[in-house]
């Protein structure tokens, strides 16, 4: 990782990722999808903002953004509504977008936000079923909860990834994925 800013931190291998996605596929579809990014960060800002909470730090990685946060200090429903803004954004503007026919945009934006929805840890909705099952049931349940959704769900798409790479003759942006969520799956299934 390296400091782009004093709180902003991006690491080499999201710079290498985005230089060879936009070398392969083009910049445009490189900011499309940036652009879907930004406005999923900016809507955990607005909700955290206006709850009282703090963000300290921005990291960048080939996994995606990471806001660190002061959210401790919220409650819990605080907390799960600023957690689920980010891809709520995305679907309301994937919802927008598709009946006025910018596809590629509207495909960013829903692909972008039902994949942060995944019960998967660091996404969104690993964070969110930790927080529906800690204040329900107490935050060591919310941890068994997370990790046997979250590990499960990985192992199921990181398998249908190696499935699909497999099936259709190999895909390179497919290998992240799979090494990921079944790097993730192991973590969370069988202890960190």
């Amino acid at each position: 990782m390296w400091l782009w800013h004093e709180r902003v931190f991006v690491s080499g291998g999201f710079v290498l990722l985005t230089a060879w996605f936009a070398l392969v596929n083009g910049w445009q579809l490189l900011a499309v999808i940036l652009s879907a990014a930004l406005l999923h960060e900016l809507g955990h800002l607005l909700v955290l903002g206006l709850l009282g909470g703090r963000v300290r730090a921005l990291r960048i990685s080939v996994f995606g953004a990471e806001l660190v946060t002061s959210a401790g200090c919220l409650s819990y429903p605080g907390e799960l509504a600023a957690t689920l803004a980010g891809p709520a954004v995305n679907l309301l503007c994937g919802f927008v977008l598709a009946p006025l026919g910018a596809w590629t945009a509207a495909g960013a934006h829903l692909a972008l936000g039902i994949f942060n929805l995944l019960p998967v840890r660091p996404l969104d909705g690993g964070r969110a079923l930790y927080l529906l099952a800690a204040w329900r049931l107490g935050p060591a349940a919310g941890e068994g909860a997370v990790r046997r959704a979250g590990g499960l769900a990985a192992l199921a798409l990181g398998l249908a990834a190696v499935w699909l790479m497999m099936r259709t003759g190999g895909s390179l942006w497919l290998l992240p994925a799979a090494a990921g969520l079944l790097g993730v799956s192991a973590g969370e299934l069988f202890g960190r």
